[in-house]
């Protein structure tokens, strides 16, 4: 068994998704390991990560709309707003969906669907630097 770790730093422009499928696959194929689990890790409380859809771009807009409707910003609606009013609600959309993927691996290349693409979900308005750590474990 042998092992891999990799930080990718995602640059985004502030709210909605950034897909980091050819990055991840590029650090991916140049481990030299066929098969075995890839995990990826956002190290952030106002960001998270997504498997979803990669073809049409309306999914993208519609997870957008969705998340703004049930964790909307605005004074008054919650307690914490130390780095502003979209603070709040993007800890409440980390919540809501995840910071952690397994994916497997099998040829070198991650298992993934036909129209599934790996994303960052940026929940804050403003441009961030996200970090996403890879461990690759496997043979």
């Amino acid at each position: 068994m042998r092992q891999a770790l990799h930080h990718l730093h995602v640059p985004t422009k502030g709210k909605g998704l950034v897909e980091i499928t050819r990055d991840v696959s590029s650090w991916l194929s140049g481990q030299r390991i066929s098969t075995g689990l890839l995990t990826l890790f956002c190290r952030h409380t106002s960001a998270s990560l997504l498997i979803q859809e990669n073809a049409d771009p309306d999914v993208r807009a519609d997870l957008y709309a969705f998340f703004e409707g049930i964790a909307p910003e605005g004074r008054d609606l919650y307690i914490h707003a130390t780095e502003g009013l979209d603070d709040m609600p993007a800890h409440i959309r980390t919540a809501l969906t995840q910071v952690q993927l397994a994916i497997p691996v099998e040829s070198g290349r991650m298992v993934l669907g036909t129209w599934q693409g790996v994303y960052v979900f940026e929940h804050r308005r403003a441009p961030h630097r996200r970090e996403i750590v890879l461990h690759l474990l496997g043979e």
